[in-house]
């Protein structure tokens, strides 16, 4: 038995890693009611912390959200009970078949996998998200300095069109002073000048 298909029946609920007892009791290839018979037979096993029944809305909620539910099982008026690690771990005292321990060591292995996982993550991961938090880091300094540069090259084009149309004002100002005219102009006589 692989350790995957113990992966995908690990619930998070209640900020606690969690088996069903439908899906448990899949594993150790026997009916819900036979694993519910045995836990009820030896409740003084099964503490709070071991084991607790699923409230209405967490039911809800997770059958909302877990698209990998059975659906006989999604439909059910019972909700189900979940199982901590430790309450797992005591399930095997109480199913006491070859397949129960046989099951029950693969699933230990699962949660001790998935802890280790969450507690400690890979040194090759943070070393890897250490690195795209660099390149990211250096990725906006250079998109700052080209932001920067564009701004200066603007400030700078825009200051030669402010020159360039300041020069264009003050030829046009030339242009369109009054000309002296151009040739020769025949002095004007008056009529006493003549003799």
């Amino acid at each position: 038995m692989e350790l995957q298909p113990i992966q995908n029946v690990i619930y998070k609920i209640r900020s606690q890693y969690v088996m069903l007892d439908f899906d448990l009791a899949a594993l150790y290839e026997v009916e819900t009611r036979r694993l519910k018979e045995q836990v009820r037979r030896n409740i003084e096993r099964f503490p709070e912390d071991f084991m607790f029944q699923l409230s209405k809305a967490e039911w809800n909620e997770l059958v909302a959200n877990c698209d990998k539910l059975p659906e006989n099982i999604k439909y059910s008026p019972v909700t189900p009970n979940a199982f901590t690690q430790e309450g797992v771990s005591m399930l095997s005292g109480v199913l006491r078949s070859p397949v129960a321990i046989r099951v029950n060591i693969r699933i230990m292995r699962t949660f001790v996998i998935m802890r280790n996982l969450v507690l400690k993550p890979s040194i090759d991961k943070v070393s890897e998200l250490q690195s795209e938090i660099r390149e990211l880091k250096r990725y906006v300094e250079d998109v700052f300095a080209d932001y920067n540069d564009i701004n200066e090259d603007t400030r700078i084009q825009l200051e030669l069109i402010n020159q360039s149309v300041a020069e264009l004002q003050a030829k046009k100002k030339e242009l369109d002073k009054p000309r002296n005219p151009i040739g020769f102009n025949a002095p004007q006589y008056k009529e006493r000048d003549k003799y």
